[in-house]
């Protein structure tokens, strides 16, 4: 038992990899010598060589795209995308090659390489590097998405994600990097990677997050229950696919569902969850499904992102409005 922070457990989640498969393959911008910006490859290029932590020129579609060459000669490339915003220039390989090789060889190609992307804001930190484009990738058929909330689950989950066969886009909150500290138990059985997970119980309302959220859902569950108020909150984990069942149990429980995401709220994760649940849960809900998430504009200045980020107020705000109808 260990006690870490988010960026060190994904570390030693990235080296246990590398340990156990030789195929294992590191590449991005900086994330050799530098260990990369958040420090997340630190010390792995020095004990694994430049073979296999690969520093590459500063162009993510350049990246992304040798990693598919790589993968489809048995290898297991790790793409480290150095910023949410900095995506875009490899979207085109993304969507256009990463999700649908599999499907365009009729099975016969498999492309086993994650894509990590610290994701999110709360960091102060200047345009394009604050973003959660999560939706974009949830919604390209071919891809799975995953997103780790503790050190715990990033020391499992990195792992996980590159021992699968198909592409995973690996999200991490960069604002939990060094902030989040929690025991990670390195011998501990894991759990599954597609599926969600109830991290607090509660019988009023539900809240549901991923990422960087849920650590403000748990705040906010633990400030209502100062109040008399009880909520479940659920740590989806995986984005595609979407593992709601713990999600409907609860409902079906508490009667009420607060979604809370970073991204924008029109069309995001949680507009599809709303829509599901509504269609399994019609009967039991109390009220509306509710949105917590970014506002429809682009991601603001840095010194007024925290009136941008759902913070516990939002939050607290919205389950006042459940139990309103």
């Amino acid at each position: 038992m260990t006690t870490m922070t988010l960026a060190k457990a994904l570390n030693a989640g990235l080296r246990k990899a590398m340990e156990d498969d030789d195929k294992v393959v590191i590449m991005g911008e900086d994330v050799g010598t530098l260990g990369g910006v958040f420090r997340i490859t630190d010390g792995l290029q020095k004990d694994f060589g430049d073979a296999r932590v690969i520093d590459t020129p500063l162009a993510e579609s350049g990246i992304v795209g040798t990693a598919v060459g790589l993968a489809m000669r048995g290898y297991r490339p790790v793409v480290e995308i150095q910023f949410d915003g900095f995506v875009y220039p490899a979207y085109d390989q993304i969507v256009c090659q990463v999700a649908k090789l599999h499907f365009r060889s009729q099975g016969r190609v498999r492309i086993p390489m994650v894509i990590r992307i610290p994701f999110g804001g709360g960091i102060g930190a200047v345009e394009h590097h604050s973003e959660s484009p999560e939706a974009q990738f949830v919604h390209t058929p071919g891809l799975k998405v995953v997103a780790c909330s503790n050190p715990a689950d990033a020391y499992v989950m990195i792992q996980q994600a590159i021992h699968a066969d198909d592409p995973v886009v690996f999200l991490e909150p960069k604002r939990l990097y060094h902030s989040a500290k929690a025991d990670v138990d390195e011998s501990a059985p894991a759990a599954p990677l597609w599926q969600s997970r109830v991290v607090r119980p509660g019988s009023d309302a539900t809240l549901v997050a991923y990422g960087p959220t849920v650590s403000t859902c748990l705040d906010a569950a633990t400030v209502a229950a100062e109040e008399g108020r009880s909520l479940e909150v659920i740590d989806l984990r995986t984005l595609s696919p979407l593992d709601l069942v713990p999600v409907h149990e609860s409902v079906r429980r508490t009667g009420r569902l607060v979604v809370v995401h970073e991204a924008h709220v029109t069309l995001g994760v949680g507009a599809e969850i709303a829509a599901r649940v509504t269609e399994e849960c019609f009967h039991s809900l109390e009220a509306p499904v509710l949105r917590v998430g970014g506002f429809d504009t682009p991601y603001p200045p840095a010194r007024i992102e925290e009136a941008f980020l759902p913070d516990l107020d939002r939050v607290l705000d919205a389950v006042d409005r459940t139990f309103g109808f």
